[in-house]
């Protein structure tokens, strides 16, 4: 930080909106939001998902999720995530990175499976129907519920329905040390779900 300030280079980063509030990571729905709830989420955010989402998926209610992703219509996701541009798609449970931030894109992640052992095929990508991953400008998520929970950067608060998520590209100004290191790009994965 104080290399920034003595030698610093500006960057321009997008930020995401949830309904007017701003965003730097991610917002949560469906069980994505159960799970931000729990207390141990911070601790171990791969290990917090593994254990409750596949009791999630068998025991919620949240099959009444509907997303609107620029215009195409997603109905019954039963865990959605939209992030501040795209993470990499090599890892689904921590989804710990994303290569850049200022694309001016949101990031979907959605999954609409039903019990532990659909949700153990997509994770370890032995199957990929119920598994959606997009880009968009613009996402508006509705529930049949007047409110919906949403974990808001690992923030749980219940918003009213329908809730829009959009990006502001270029909206933070970041001062980062001119000579600093470079975000180790990981090697692709093959799919082998595609490949067959």
């Amino acid at each position: 930080g104080l290399e920034a300030l003595r030698d610093g280079v500006e960057l321009h980063v997008d930020l995401g909106h949830i309904d007017g509030r701003p965003f730097v990571n991610n917002a949560s729905f469906g069980v994505y939001a159960e799970i931000v709830e729990s207390p141990h989420y911070r601790d171990d955010k791969a290990k917090t998902v593994l254990d409750l989402l596949p009791d999630l998926l068998d025991t919620s209610a949240h099959g009444a999720l509907c997303a609107r992703i620029d215009g195409t219509v997603l109905e019954g996701p039963r865990a959605l995530l939209v992030s501040n541009n795209p993470y990499t798609t090599d890892d689904l449970v921590g989804m710990g990175r994303r290569l850049r931030l200022d694309r001016g894109r949101l990031g979907v992640i959605a999954l609409s499976v039903q019990g532990a052992g659909q949700i153990v095929g997509v994770l370890r990508r032995a199957r990929t129907k119920g598994l959606v991953q997009r880009t968009a400008t613009e996402v508006v998520v509705f529930s049949g519920e007047h409110d919906i929970a949403v974990g808001v950067d690992g923030e749980s608060v219940r918003m009213p329905a329908p809730v829009r998520c959009t990006v502001a590209p270029g909206a933070i100004r970041v001062l980062v040390p001119r000579d600093r290191p470079g975000m180790r790009i990981p090697r692709p994965v093959l799919d082998w779900v595609q490949l067959s």
